[in-house]
């Protein structure tokens, strides 16, 4: 029986759509009160504000509304903005993704970094190393930036569930390990560019680059991540092994009893994990820049893409709607951090403030409905905003 339209927007979650939403809110207006304290000309301003208030009020207002229509004119202010926006998503909607999938199975994924990592590492070399025809080029550029991936986050995988080993430990050693052997590898004749003695490879070929799908900095990559989150959502929702995953992450030991494999799910997991996160490294390897090139392989190359995915995971509740409007959200962030930098005088490390303060409302629900109130009206109940919290041990 086809269940009504209306029937089927009740059963949204409008718990978690509403505490997010005061959430945001709320980490916008300490936003606003940082901005006004950080500034020393509105601070002076403040020293006489009994004697004419509106000065001050006037200040605080240019200064917050000033780097606030920046932050928005530097995401979605026009096609450019918009498009630089979807190029900076897209590594962070993979690697969340990733992170995600490996919470669903009650995994704390800290490794997405070391990951992307990796995939960037044999990405760009397939890219610059190799002189393959076109379409061939850039495919196997991206696989091998999957591949790469896939092992490192397997690995992980296969510690815990052969050896017992402690999933959050491991990938954080494994994120060390990654960094120091880019370090590493960035001296060696291989991946060094001729020539040169700093830290940075050749220039990818241009075959294995992604293309642009219109003007503006839009490319193939953004396509990829959307259809990445399809395949998750098909995984989780469609496919046996999502059954499983979900099961282990919700009881391991009842998952255990009904006769499912909890290693053999833990070791899965964290190779698509993996996989996923190699491919935001690939992406962040590929991915054109205003020049229409790609970026040259160096140590900061990938950025914080594996830690950053951590915040989008947990703000799209790991979910994978939830987590490519997340991605969006940090992108949309990320690109017009530069806006509120040079337009306002805003410091770009603001922007790094706000996803923080954004991640620690959104992960701290019963916070959020005692600043407002009026999420705790009939019809608003929490729909479990904890789920995202793996619960196999991750956190003990």
């Amino acid at each position: 029986m086809r269940v009504p339209f209306w029937k089927r927007l009740r059963r949204l979650p409008w718990s978690e759509v509403a505490t997010t939403s005061v959430a945001f809110v709320l980490a916008l207006i300490i936003g606003a009160i940082l901005m006004i304290v950080s500034d020393s000309d509105v601070r002076t301003k403040f020293s006489y504000f009994l004697g004419r208030p509106g000065d001050a009020l006037a200040a605080s207002a240019d200064k917050v509304g000033g780097a606030y229509s920046a932050l928005l004119a530097g995401s979605l202010g026009g096609y450019g903005p918009i498009t630089e926006t979807t190029a900076q998503a897209a590594p962070l909607i993979c690697a969340g993704l990733g992170v995600g999938l490996a919470f669903r199975a009650g995994l704390f994924n800290i490794g997405g970094q070391g990951q992307a990592i990796v995939g960037s590492i044999l990405a760009a070399w397939v890219g610059f190393a190799l002189h393959l025809p076109p379409v061939i080029h850039l495919l196997l550029a991206i696989l091998a930036g999957v591949v790469g991936g896939t092992v490192w986050g397997g690995i992980v995988g296969w510690l815990k569930a052969k050896a017992g080993a402690h999933e959050v430990i491991v990938t954080i050693m494994l994120n060390y390990i990654a960094a120091g052997m880019l370090a590493f590898l960035l001296t060696t004749t291989a991946f060094q560019r001729p020539g040169r003695t700093d830290p940075i490879s050749p220039e990818v070929d241009w075959n294995a680059t992604l293309p642009r799908l219109t003007g503006g900095r839009l490319h193939l990559g953004f396509l990829l991540a959307i259809a990445a989150a399809v395949l998750v959502w098909w995984i989780l929702e469609r496919s046996t092994i999502g059954y499983a995953i979900k099961a282990v992450g919700a009881n391991p030991n009842a998952a255990a009893t009904a006769g499912m494999s909890v290693a053999s799910t833990t070791m899965i997991t964290m190779a698509v994990a993996g996989a996923l996160a190699g491919l935001a490294g690939a992406l962040a390897a590929l991915a054109p820049s205003s020049n229409g090139y790609a970026v040259p392989l160096s140590i900061g190359l990938v950025g914080s893409v594996g830690f950053d995915a951590i915040t989008v995971a947990l703000l799209g509740r790991a979910r994978p709607l939830g987590t490519v409007l997340a991605g969006l959200l940090f992108g949309a962030l990320h690109a017009g951090g530069l806006s509120m930098q040079s337009l306002a005088g805003t410091p770009l490390t603001l922007t790094t403030v706000l996803q923080a303060l954004i991640v620690l409302f959104v992960a701290a629900p019963a916070l959020v409905r005692t600043v407002a109130p009026f999420l705790k009206t009939r019809g608003l109940r929490d729909k479990g905003a904890d789920k995202v919290v793996p619960t196999s041990g991750a956190l003990t």
